[in-house]
């Protein structure tokens, strides 16, 4: 494949040109299972490159200390030959959170059994709108005690993080729980019909509900979002 722009022949076909710093590719959609994981390139909805990465388990279907990071590691190699404007990814989510913590692009999770149709399907609606804001200006609300401590405080700024969360509103303290967990644990609940999400934090015998406000507008995008809270949940080992 040559480049679409001054036809300098590429490595691989969707590469992005370091001739003419162009790209031939403006989206990945990588579908990554145990043992094998599919890139594939678009360009406008169309298919320019479709590349298999595999790896062999050594011991039954556990990691081996360096599988995951090596596996994750090339296929991210894959996604930043095309320097594309955004990834979808479904499938494996431990494979996808390594990949995710490989690669800088906007990163967005699709879940379908055909994740290339569902891409082309989302492309062609309203992109979610990203908020740019520290936590300090997204947290609000007439409750302002956080439990937890530190790490309460590192779940808030975890959610906080995200680009589709606009606000967030703790909520009461519910000191009547069971008091048999350890620890800092939280997680987001299912999405309203507005794409907001509940986020539970959980400290002992205490449980704080908190609101989440995303710029979804409906349950199905807000679902997104929550899926991705959650993942960034389990990166910080805080997931309940």
């Amino acid at each position: 494949m040559e480049c679409r722009c001054c036809g300098t022949p590429l490595e691989r076909p969707g590469d992005y040109c370091l001739v003419c710093r162009s790209e031939n590719a403006d989206t990945v959609v990588i579908d990554c299972e145990r043992e094998r994981a599919t890139v594939t390139a678009l360009l406008d909805d169309d298919i320019v490159s479709q590349r298999t990465v595999t790896t062999r388990p050594e011991n039954d279907q556990r990691w081996a200390p360096t599988e995951l990071r090596n596996y994750a590691g090339r296929i991210a190699d894959e996604i930043r030959r095309k320097r594309p404007e955004e990834v979808y990814a479904t499938g494996d989510r431990e494979v996808v959170r390594a990949v995710r913590s490989e690669v800088h692009y906007p990163f967005y999770r699709v879940a379908d059994d055909d994740p290339i149709e569902a891409v082309r399907r989302k492309r062609g609606e309203p992109s979610l709108e990203v908020v740019e804001a520290s936590t300090e200006e997204k947290l609000g609300g007439s409750h302002s005690t956080l439990i937890g401590g530190r790490d309460g405080r590192k779940v808030i700024d975890t959610v906080a993080g995200h680009p589709h969360v606009k606000k967030i509103i703790p909520g009461p303290i519910d000191a009547g729980g069971s008091g048999s967990r350890t620890g800092v644990r939280a997680k987001a609940t299912r999405a309203d019909d507005t794409g907001n999400v509940r986020l539970l934090i959980r400290d002992g015998s205490s449980v704080q509900e908190n609101r989440v406000v995303t710029t979804a507008s409906e349950r199905e995008t807000g679902e997104y979002v929550r899926a991705d809270l959650n993942d960034a949940l389990v990166e910080a080992e805080l997931k309940d």
